[in-house]
């Protein structure tokens, strides 16, 4: 599933669900400034000028999803060679 957009051109692997790793040792208030932008609502037209090659629009009728054609990271690189 694509989650957001990355400011380079490579795609960046992220797992959503993992927490950040807690130490004992923060900073203070260093976690409490994070501001989150608002989702992008997008039409039908919309999403597939956004998507790339290697990925798919899902539609559904009440949702539209992005998501890679290989899921798995590491079959991604080797299709790409």
């Amino acid at each position: 599933m694509v989650i957001g957009e990355h400011s380079r051109d490579n795609d960046l692997d992220v797992n959503p669900i993992k927490s950040k790793h807690l130490t004992n040792m923060r900073a203070s208030g260093s976690d409490d400034t994070i501001k989150l932008t608002p989702p992008r609502t997008m039409v039908l037209e919309r999403a597939l000028e956004w998507i790339e090659e290697d990925e798919i629009l899902e539609v559904t009728p009440l949702n539209l999803r992005i998501r890679k054609k290989i899921l798995d990271p590491n079959m991604r690189k080797r299709a790409k060679k």
